[in-house]
């Protein structure tokens, strides 16, 4: 039986617990995963069964969110972030990290951190949840991917200055990307044949470089080596005549250059529903695209819908995953 799927309960203050426990009321034992976190920050009310081991939790789910239970310091006020449970927030991180590392959890799911709390309680030196663990998993390059059931997305750079992406962007990091992304296709989205479509920087992907040198200069040079390599990539593309569905249909992935070009059509496809993938790490981490949504914590109005969708994914690329690894080696 496959285990179950760890949920790192993120910043308490925020509303993790409250979509957590609306996750296990539409998931059930449909789809087994177990909360790690202080079961005392959960909304009042809400079915719970402590669990003192994963193996634990598809039994429980039927009944009750299953809770590896881990102690906070202090109780959480919902959109009142208590610096005092900052290290709480990373150690439940490190111990996910150790389950799914295991085997004991086949996943990981991660409810939003506040970055701040976490650096002003605990001294965190890491930039996101994400380069956390990626040190965690001892990781050199991951890669972020938002998908939701319309669109697997990549952004080449992601959160700097608009101005600074066309410095930022590199042969190496381009080449590296598109090849993480096209190894998780395959391993952890079952796909035998990746096909990858690659946005141009420039409008008009520059238009022989007439509006940009970059897709002449840099990014069609990376793609004809990936193509070398045996990889099906199309580009580099007009990003404004990608994303309509008879292009979508062309492929399994896009890989844009900046932020805003990978976000905006995800977005607007399905904005309630987006999943926050993270490749490259030796386990399956997916999160909700969003994030703690302090100013409406507890007033139960936070929508749980990314983080269930985060949680099915998380459930089928482990599925996907452990098929990969079953299979015969060449």
């Amino acid at each position: 039986m496959t285990p179950p799927i760890a949920l790192s309960c993120g910043e308490p203050a925020g509303v993790g617990p409250e979509i957590a426990a609306r996750a296990w009321a539409e998931l059930r034992g449909d789809l087994p995963f177990f909360y790690i976190g202080d079961a005392r920050h959960l909304p009042a009310g809400t079915p719970h069964a402590l669990i003192g081991d994963p193996s634990e939790a598809p039994t429980a789910a039927r009944r009750a969110l299953p809770v590896l239970q881990h102690d906070f310091p202090h109780p959480a006020r919902p959109g009142d972030i208590d610096p005092a449970n900052a290290q709480a927030v990373i150690d439940v991180i490190t111990r996910a990290v150790e389950l799914v590392q295991s085997g004991t959890a086949s996943a990981l799911c991660t409810a939003p951190i506040n970055k701040q709390a976490l650096k002003q309680g605990a001294g965190f030196a890491y930039p996101g949840h994400t380069e956390f663990l990626a040190a965690l998993a001892d990781v050199d390059s991951v890669v972020m991917m938002l998908a939701c059931e319309a669109l697997r997305v990549v952004p080449a750079t992601i959160h700097i200055p608009l101005r600074e992406v066309p410095a930022a962007l590199n042969a190496q990091d381009l080449r590296d990307t598109i090849r993480i992304t096209h190894s998780a296709l395959k391993r952890d989205f079952g796909i035998t044949n990746p096909r990858i479509a690659v946005a141009g920087l420039n409008p008009h992907a520059g238009e022989g470089g007439t509006m940009g040198r970059e897709e002449v200069d840099l990014i069609a040079p990376v793609l004809d080596t990936l193509r070398d390599e045996g990889l099906t990539i199309t580009g580099p593309l007009p990003a404004d005549t990608m994303f309509h569905p008879e292009a979508r249909a062309r492929y399994d992935a896009a890989v844009a250059m900046y932020h805003d070009q990978a976000l905006i059509p995800i977005k607007t496809l399905d904005f309630a529903r987006g999943v926050n993938v993270t490749l490259g790490l030796p386990f399956v981490r997916t999160s909700p695209d969003h994030g703690t949504a302090l100013d409406i914590a507890g007033l139960g109005r936070a929508d749980a819908r990314s983080l269930i969708e985060a949680l099915k994914l998380a459930g089928r690329m482990a599925d996907a995953r452990q098929r990969a690894q079953a299979l015969p080696r060449p």
